[in-house]
């Protein structure tokens, strides 16, 4: 439908609980457009995902999933594309992935955010989760996930709860610009 503006660290909307989507807004035309929208602007962004409030939208509604390759996380494995409604995140256990290595993958631990752009940290996330929803016709979601994919679920359902991922990094000598931390992506950043 439409690439929209992607609001930035600084916008006071990136910081509210969002409003979960009500049983009447299941296969509406309105959350279709709004889901075709958020598709487009990840897409135009090379992002992993993206949450209904980074474009405005004051709805518990996320998008999310890589193909072959991101150019933004190019040793990240697949994450299957999926729209996820009103999530639940349960982790598993206390592990947490956080690897403080400047040289290690950007899939284990580094986060970027297309609100946050030109910016990587290391940010540490439950690295087994289980997580429930709603896709976007009202059918029950119930997938239990590992590594990268946990890691971009927890991401985005962040948004919906008025996180940003520089709210969770834990040691700011693993947080900085990615042109300075990894060079090679800096276009892509």
């Amino acid at each position: 439908m439409a690439v929209r503006e992607i609001l930035k660290m600084g916008d006071a909307r990136l910081l509210a609980y969002a409003k979960p989507v009500a049983a009447h807004q299941f296969a509406s035309l309105a959350l279709t457009d709004l889901i075709a929208d958020l598709e487009d602007t990840m897409q135009a962004a090379n992002g992993a995902g993206l949450a209904a409030p980074q474009i405005g939208v004051d709805l518990q509604v996320v998008i999310f999933g890589t193909g072959q390759m991101n150019p933004r996380y190019p040793d990240a494995p697949i994450v299957p594309k999926t729209v996820l409604c009103n999530p639940v995140i349960t982790p598993l256990n206390h592990q947490m992935q956080a690897c403080l290595e400047q040289d290690a993958p950007l899939s284990d631990g580094w986060e970027g955010c297309l609100s946050v752009p030109g910016l990587r940290g290391v940010v540490p996330r439950f690295l087994h989760i289980h997580y429930t929803g709603f896709s976007p016709d009202g059918q029950p979601i119930n997938k239990y996930v590992t590594g990268f994919h946990a890691r971009v679920v927890q991401h985005e359902c962040d948004h919906l709860w008025g996180k940003l991922y520089p709210m969770r990094v834990k040691d700011f000598t693993q947080f900085g610009y990615t042109e300075v931390l990894f060079p090679e992506l800096s276009s892509t950043a």
